[in-house]
């Protein structure tokens, strides 16, 4: 008899867990809207920032299943925001240091 290989069982989420994931999708999108009307100052990036990094973790978390996986899929998914954090970073060196460069001609 042939070996046959075993999937691993999926994990089927419920309903009212997609319902409130969905819930709190809006609410946050709510918010960027509502605190975009907002001056802020400086501290408007960084609260763009966290509410878009907050959906972007239910999502990933929840309705790409990465909360109940193990393994490959999650060493992945820590590359990529390996990955994103060594291109942010590097965009913000060249951001924080054109102040430095005399402007041509002056």
């Amino acid at each position: 008899m042939a070996h046959r290989a075993t999937a691993t069982p999926e994990r089927i989420v419920g309903t009212t867990t997609n319902v409130i994931v969905c819930a709190a999708l809006l609410v946050l999108t709510l918010a960027t809207t509502l605190i975009g009307r907002i001056d802020l100052g400086p501290w408007n990036l960084v609260v763009a920032l966290a509410i878009a990094t907050g959906k972007a973790l239910l999502i990933v978390l929840y309705f790409m299943h990465l909360r109940w996986t193990v393994g490959v899929s999650r060493a992945v998914a820590l590359a990529a925001v390996l990955w994103l954090g060594i291109l942010l970073a590097g965009s913000m060196d060249d951001y924080l240091t054109r102040a430095w460069l005399p402007l041509p001609g002056k």
